[in-house]
């Protein structure tokens, strides 16, 4: 946004928040809070500025890792956790990398040690929206489970076991599942059944279309042993303790020059299955920009990311007024990165534009009210941060689904701003709920 036209915005801002507090030069006195009184006035220029700075920020980013670093840990830590339990070489990677699109080299060094035997990789490494928890010890003689196990019952979300179907020798991983189930017997388990090629004779392909059902259960003859291989390690989970779903999903995720096709053989019964066992939070992050591409689906992931981030770091009194226009700022910057479009000042300027000074400024008023809400005590510790929580989330998701719209138009060549108000309202009315969901009762 151009100097002038940003000055004109934060002065009619300023004018309309006056309106919502006492006249200038009345005092406001919150309850809780030990500094001393607040001016109204000061708290519209505060709110205004920060508005005004993520404008500034998307048209000239500056790169600070400690803030790059912040936005992560924000994201990561409202990130679910889906615990990929299985032995060496059984498909686990391949199985992030059909669920997140990340490339091989990606997930090789995107996994962090977390326990001497357990590693964790967040999606996308930015603005995280899920992570995998791998367990890499099962199978070798000295591996103890109790470590692991206290680190996912404190974490996960759903347990994906996975099993390689044409290897009985599964001991390790059934006495791991066993235990949890024990402990946590209402989790879901999703049971992937993977490199079925295994079982082929030279020269044979996939069975297409997908032959198996809900169950796990094929509808055709399959080759060789395959069949008896899989309902064996069916069997095998009807003696574990617990009643939570369970559910299995035959499948083969390979590389497109391994010459089996499709490469990702199974991948939509494997959304089916989380979509029907997983939790919400799971199945949102996965589905973050689905059905547009790779484009689409990388800006679905960090609008997500970036979303939760913000809503992270609301949930703290004060911090967020100053922690929450960076992230949205940082946002704008990575959308435009992947869309392959430079930010100016122009473009800044017509799409804040495009969004309305009017929708702005209800915006920012209602952020500065959740910032006076979660300094009272007993409410601002409990529902006022929790609502800040969800709000910062809502508005930073709309923000980035508005922003999308522009910049696909950008990126094709295109000029104009339809669609770009429509998109922002449509997207935070959806994204209330998803915010809430995300940060229900959130306390500092």
């Amino acid at each position: 946004m151009q100097g002038g036209a940003r000055s004109l915005f934060v002065r009619m801002f300023e004018k309309d928040v006056s309106k919502a507090y006492p006249p200038r030069g009345a005092v406001l006195i919150l309850p809780g809070m030990n500094d001393g009184p607040s001016e109204p006035g000061s708290l519209a220029k505060r709110i205004s500025a920060s508005l005004g700075d993520v404008w500034n920020a998307a048209a000239a980013p500056v790169r600070d890792p400690a803030i790059d670093a912040a936005i992560a840990s924000k994201a990561a830590g409202a990130a679910p956790v889906v615990w990929l339990l299985g032995k060496v070489q059984s498909g686990k990677s391949s199985i992030v990398r059909g669920l997140t699109g990340a490339s091989e080299a990606e997930i090789g060094s995107g996994f962090k040690a977390c326990t001497a035997t357990a590693r964790i990789y967040e999606h996308p490494s930015d603005a995280p929206v899920i992570r995998f928890l791998d367990t890499r010890g099962l199978g070798e003689a000295a591996y103890d489970h109790h470590a692991d196990i206290e680190v996912a019952e404190a974490q996960a979300q759903l347990l994906l076991v996975v099993m390689k179907a044409t290897d009985a020798a599964q001991d390790a991983v059934l006495d791991v599942v066993a235990a949890v189930r024990a402990r946590k017997p209402d989790w879901p388990i999703l049971v992937a059944q993977t490199c079925l090629h295994e079982a082929y004779a030279h020269g044979e392909g996939h069975i297409v279309p997908y032959p198996f059902d809900d169950a796990g259960r094929a509808a055709a003859a399959l080759p060789g042993d395959l069949g008896r291989m899989l309902a064996w390690q069916r069997d095998q989970f009807g003696r574990l303790p617990g009643r939570g779903a369970v559910a299995f999903v035959p499948l083969d995720f390979t590389r497109d020059d391994d010459g089996l096709k499709p490469a990702l053989y199974g991948i939509e019964a494997l959304h089916a299955a989380l979509l029907r066992i997983a939790p919400d939070g799971v199945v949102a992050a996965l589905a973050a920009g689905d059905g547009g591409g790779e484009v689409a689906r990388r800006a679905g992931q960090h609008i997500l990311g970036y979303a939760m981030a913000a809503g992270a770091a609301d949930a703290l009194p004060v911090a967020g007024a100053v922690a929450v226009p960076a992230i949205q700022a940082k946002l704008l910057h990575s959308l435009a990165d992947i869309h392959g479009v430079a930010w100016d000042r122009r473009m800044v300027g017509e799409i804040a534009g495009a969004l309305g000074a009017g929708l702005l400024t209800r915006m920012a008023t209602t952020f500065g009210a959740r910032q006076i809400a979660k300094l009272i005590p007993v409410y601002g510790q409990t529902a006022g941060a929790a609502a800040a929580a969800a709000m910062s989330f809502a508005t930073t998701y709309a923000l980035g689904k508005a922003a999308q719209v522009y910049l696909e138009r950008r990126r094709g060549g295109g000029e104009g701003t339809s669609g770009v108000k429509e998109a922002y309202e449509e997207a935070l009315r959806g994204a209330f709920k998803m915010g809430a969901d995300r940060f229900p009762g959130r306390t500092p």
